[in-house]
């Protein structure tokens, strides 16, 4: 560690992402990335003219792709903020929501980020723990004042909440801040979008690397009053004004708009999904009710880590979490293409024999 490190950067916990082959030569199930190219409508939108506009500064208002998305959930443009990647977006909303007196309150098995932006920040948090089964009860945060962060679908559990258990904490208390990270909601989950409009309290977090295939565009928004979005934004033009580039502004904005492929896409996980669900459950896996785009399982027949080495080995790629805890003997796996996912099952059916 450097000597000339502050004292602030070094009580962060940084958050580890799954590992990125360089050679790609595995079947990559690790980081819920899209199976699938970006619409074509995107590539369209990429056209050589477009690149040779990079001269020239992007839209720090993000016009063009807040307009579309504002379009698609029936909002004002001004109830949209865009970000490089939806982490962005979650860090300009704990800076802007949560601070002194208030502090910020997650799930204890959730995603990562949110704990180390609790700490980039120097946020006071509260962990709540999930129920037995996993599961996360609204009642649990009903009497936390300051502000709430739940993933909804969960990661790294793929569980959902009915959007009525959300109203329920909007209501309990207007005062307080709910956030709900819908970064997996386009597989199966009940957005909130449509309460933006009824509760100036609600901030909603979206991606498009997940559903619209642009992980490698890094785009994220949240959805909110425009009192929520105006703090949000006074983080983004006081930290990184021109935050999105030109092209990706471009990619979002057909992506949002071509509604066809991205139900198609959505269509095709859910089936996907399904299938290696009963694959898993006949090799004698428990797997929990995913409402993602990817399964969190566990055998009793081999450990989680041994699970996750042997496929590397076999040249397949899944997400495992060493050392944590009641979570250790699960592992994380993308629901990729079928093709992908048949080398999966091979491979842990032959893992299985050969023990």
């Amino acid at each position: 560690m450097s000597r000339f490190l502050s004292p602030e950067a070094a009580r962060l916990a940084p958050y580890t992402p799954g590992e990125q082959p360089v050679d790609m030569q595995y079947v990559k199930l690790n980081t819920n990335e899209s199976p699938f190219p970006p619409s074509p409508r995107v590539l369209q939108a990429l056209s050589q003219e477009e690149a040779g506009r990079l001269n020239l500064y992007s839209d720090p208002a993000c016009g063009r792709l807040n307009r579309a998305i504002a379009a698609r959930y029936g909002l004002a443009p001004e109830s949209v903020i865009s970000g490089n990647g939806s982490d962005e977006v979650l860090a300009f909303a704990f800076r802007a929501l949560c601070g002194t007196g208030r502090g910020v309150a997650f799930a204890d098995i959730t995603y990562s980020f949110y704990r180390s932006q609790a700490a980039l920040f120097g946020l006071e948090e509260t962990i709540v723990p999930l129920r037995e089964d996993f599961s996360l009860n609204v009642d649990d945060y009903m009497d936390f004042p300051g502000t709430v962060v739940i993933a909804n679908p969960n990661a790294p559990t793929g569980m959902a909440l009915p959007r009525l258990d959300i109203q329920r904490l909007l209501e309990a208390n207007p005062d307080r801040v709910v956030m709900v990270d819908e970064a997996y909601v386009d597989f199966g989950g009940e957005s909130c979008a449509p309460l933006v409009g009824q509760y100036d309290n609600l901030l909603v977090v979206q991606t498009m690397s997940k559903s619209r295939s642009l992980a490698g565009g890094r785009l994220g928004f949240a959805l909110g009053s425009r009192e929520l979005i105006d703090a949000l934004n006074r983080v983004k033009y006081s930290f990184n004004p021109y935050n999105v580039n030109r092209l990706s502004i471009l990619a979002g904005a057909a992506a949002i708009e071509d509604e066809d492929y991205f139900q198609s896409c959505c269509r095709t996980i859910r089936d996907n999904r399904a299938w290696l669900t009963g694959q898993l459950e006949e090799l004698g896996f428990s797997v929990l009710p995913s409402q993602t785009n990817f399964v969190f399982a566990k055998s009793g027949k081999i450990s989680g880590g041994a699970l996750y080495r042997g496929l590397k080995e076999r040249g397949v790629l899944v997400r495992w979490w060493a050392g944590s805890g009641r979570i250790e003997d699960f592992v994380r796996i993308t629901v990729g293409s079928m093709e992908q996912l048949k080398i999966l099952v091979e491979q842990i059916a032959a893992l299985l024999e050969k023990r």
